[in-house]
């Protein structure tokens, strides 16, 4: 590590941003929190973080022209979701300070390449196969179905995968991804699935935030509670495998590993992103440091900031759903949309923490915004989210 690496930046140096989407419109508002200007580089001239970012080049992640200007312009950039090219990464790298870096970025954008490295860690996945082919599903052990087939790259939030029952199905699945590679993956007893939230400096000091326990709906994740009430020897494997997977990396920056809970009580990791995650959403208000505050501290050189939860929080999705009649026939195209009535909602729900993301334009399943309830106790919590969720005509 050079000694440029971890120099701290002073207040009103420029961070850099790959991605303009909600991640990085909150990283940006974290940034400049800190007392930084913030350059957005995203190919959207009315992306979420573009909003509320000082600068905004308005360009393609490979485009050289631009990559050049934002590392000339800022001294350290960094990136708010997996799918740039690591290239640009690397592009980066060799003219300033850059977290993540290009080789953690290129594991994590590829199931393949993913679930290798976490083995070659000694930590286990579920069981699984690499699909290249045809004739490689023809071969698959047969102990691998019922599972779910996967596309190696750019699958998120559900999308890019499907639930095969036998080989027959794995073959339809695997023509309709349009024959790019895959992950035929068994289908493991779950008991449940949490994640681990951790950020590591370029100094290798690490922190890691309570592990958070999640619950997905269609693929799309529904809610994060934190701290997860699982058995305290979970918790501490979970946290001690993400540990030592974030430090085989190398990893700069803030690190998600989600992981499967199995009724037999072992663990295995599901994926990883090289980012905040959607499931430490809840660390915005319920945490002494946010995941975002966090990673423009890894970006800055700044110590990182003590992860405490201050009280149990839990994260509801707003999905694009919510702003369309959920009890007209209609179809959605034809429904009128409408805003959500927000001020109700906080005003019977003070403990209700509402972050919206600026998108303008709603659809089902896209990801609007998120709410954050927090009570002096889980169950209080808990009941808070219940309770939103029935004002807002989400069925429990």
């Amino acid at each position: 590590m050079s000694a440029g690496a971890s120099r701290p930046l002073a207040p009103l140096s420029w961070l850099g941003l790959l991605g303009g989407g909600q991640l990085g419109r909150m990283f940006a508002q974290a940034a400049q929190a800190l007392g930084y200007r913030v350059c957005v580089l995203d190919p959207d001239p009315l992306s979420p973080a573009a909003a509320v970012a000082d600068r905004h080049l308005c360009a393609a992640y490979s485009d050289q022209e631009a990559l050049s200007q934002l590392a000339a312009h800022c001294p350290a950039v960094t990136t708010e979701f997996e799918n740039v090219p690591s290239d640009s990464l690397d592009f980066l790298a060799a003219r300033g300070r850059v977290s993540p870096d290009g080789a953690s970025v290129a594991i994590a954008q590829d199931r393949i390449a993913e679930k290798a490295f976490v083995r070659g860690c000694g930590i286990a996945t579920a069981p699984y196969a690499d699909i290249r082919s045809a004739d490689d599903i023809a071969h698959a052990d047969p102990s691998l179905f019922p599972g779910i087939l996967k596309a190696a790259r750019l699958g998120y939030d559900g999308k890019g995968q499907a639930r095969v029952a036998d080989r027959s199905q794995a073959l339809r699945a695997f023509e309709a991804l349009g024959g790019v590679a895959c992950v035929l993956e068994k289908r493991v007893d779950l008991q449940c699935e949490v994640s681990v939230l951790l950020a590591r400096g370029f100094d290798q000091s690490m922190v890691v935030w309570p592990v958070a326990l999640n619950v997905h709906r269609e693929g799309i994740l529904f809610t994060s509670t934190a701290p997860a009430d699982i058995d305290p020897l979970v918790s501490a494997r979970v946290v001690s495998q993400a540990r030592s997977i974030a430090e085989s990396m190398h990893y700069v920056g803030v690190l998600c590993i989600e992981f499967f809970v199995l009724r037999d009580g072992s663990v295995c990791v599901n994926e990883m992103a090289p980012r905040p995650h959607n499931s430490g959403h809840w660390t915005l208000d319920a945490s002494l440091t946010s995941q975002f505050e966090q990673q423009a501290r890894v970006l800055a050189g700044l110590p990182l900031g003590n992860p405490w939860a201050l009280a149990p929080a839990v994260m509801l999705n707003l999905l694009g759903d919510l702003w369309f009649d959920s009890t007209s026939h209609a179809s959605q195209a034809s429904q009128q949309m409408r805003e959500p009535d927000w001020a109700s909602l906080l005003r019977e729900l003070p403990e209700a923490k509402l972050h919206l993301y600026g998108k303008a334009q709603p659809r089902p399943g896209r990801k609007m915004g998120h709410l954050t309830l927090v009570g002096e106790s889980a169950e209080t919590a808990r009941a808070a989210c219940d309770r939103a969720m029935a004002l807002l005509g989400i069925r429990a």
